[in-house]
């Protein structure tokens, strides 16, 4: 640690009229150390959160394509959708290190807990999925059979309430990584969200262009360009519109990886835009660019999350200047009174 001079006696950043004792110090590190811990979260997390997104706005897609008679679209997307939400929970069991510690979370409901509403969310979000898909994946031989056709009854009712949970699944993930004390993500928080459900539009959108045929794929080109386009703007205010915090998502890794997504975002959105409906090919080159896009948005953010935990000024000098403010505010109050 390193001193300046002595402060004058008077107000103390707080607002306060005692005046410290003590010069003010310029921070550095402790001994070498970071302030932060960095996340523990291995990108396995990562891939959970695309994975997550991406049943989410399949659902959406789904519960569409079924009241408005799109077969291929609603089957493709019902399949999608319990498929990626599986292979989601594969990614996140993987990250907690025992499945038992998912089922662990189910002891109590706390509103106040991002990780507990979200797996309460999940809870419920998964078996309608799946009863959704399974009227989709059950043999045509059984179709006449009593199975098939409580499957059959029960899928239009378990696609819609999948599909009213899906906003919720899509978005809970943002708020858990804002709740945290890693930088990036905490001052990051207006932003996260539309990050999250643009990306899961997207994606979802993308994924539908690639397994219904260009006649029924409408809703899902216009769901992925308006994903896009959201994805997008909410992209660039993260590296424009956090202040120094925001200095993570232009450098290293973070950037590489976002970067890869908004180029890869912005070139699916145009082909669906502009080549989508027209070509079969198009559309598949489209949808995977922003399939792509959404994996590599996602793997971006975490990896700023980390980046921000290693360099202390991202911890202390946002901290300072929102003492500075408070105190500016105390003592403008002061002056009016």
């Amino acid at each position: 640690m390193t001193a300046n001079r002595p402060r004058r006696r008077g107000r103390s950043d707080d607002g306060s009229r005692e005046a410290p004792m003590v010069p003010r110090a310029d921070f550095t590190s402790y001994y070498g150390r970071p302030v932060l811990k960095a996340p523990v979260w291995t990108d396995d997390i990562a891939y959970y959160f695309f994975l997550g997104g991406l049943s989410a706005g399949s659902s959406l897609l789904a519960a569409g394509a079924d009241l408005t008679n799109r077969p291929a679209l609603r089957r493709g997307t019902r399949v999608a959708s319990l498929a990626s939400i599986a292979a989601g929970a594969v990614f996140l069991i993987k990250d907690l290190g025992r499945p038992a510690r998912f089922h662990h979370m189910l002891r109590v409901a706390k509103p106040t807990s991002p990780m507990s509403v979200g797996t309460w969310v999940l809870t419920a979000y998964g078996p309608a999925v799946g009863a959704a898909a399974a009227a989709e994946l059950l043999p045509r031989s059984w179709r006449q059979r009593r199975l098939g056709r409580l499957l059959d009854g029960l899928a239009r009712p378990a696609g819609l309430s999948a599909a009213a949970l899906a906003p919720a699944v899509a978005s809970y993930t943002a708020v858990l990584l804002s709740q945290t004390a890693v930088p990036a993500w905490s001052e990051a928080h207006e932003a996260l969200p539309f990050v999250f459900t643009g990306s899961a539009m997207a994606s979802a959108g993308g994924l539908a262009m690639i397994v219904a045929p260009v006649s029924e794929a409408g809703p899902a080109r216009r769901l992925a360009a308006f994903g896009a386009l959201v994805e997008l703007a909410a992209s660039r205010r993260l590296e424009t519109g956090l202040g120094l915090v925001g200095e993570v998502f232009g450098t290293g890794r973070a950037h590489e990886e976002l970067s890869r997504a908004s180029t890869l975002t912005a070139g699916g959105l145009l082909g669906a835009l502009l080549l989508g409906r027209r070509s079969r090919t198009a559309a598949v080159v489209s949808g995977a660019a922003l399939l792509a896009g959404g994996w590599y948005e996602r793997l971006g953010l975490l990896h700023a999350g980390v980046a921000s935990t290693q360099d202390p000024k991202y911890v202390v000098v946002p901290q300072r200047e929102r003492l500075d403010a408070r105190g500016r505010a105390g003592a403008a109050d002061d002056h009016l009174a």
